[in-house]
């Protein structure tokens, strides 16, 4: 994939410029988080 300017990155996904003008690409991070990443005691 060419180098694409990024417009947006979160916890879960990144977007980046798509090919064509009014398009997005976008890639799905493997990080699995879960209660807003905090871990609870039990």
């Amino acid at each position: 994939m060419a180098r694409r300017r990024r417009i947006y990155e979160g916890k879960a996904k990144v977007m980046f410029e798509g090919p064509e003008p009014g398009t997005l690409v976008q890639y799905f991070k493997d990080d699995a988080t879960a209660f807003n990443n905090q871990k609870k005691g039990t």
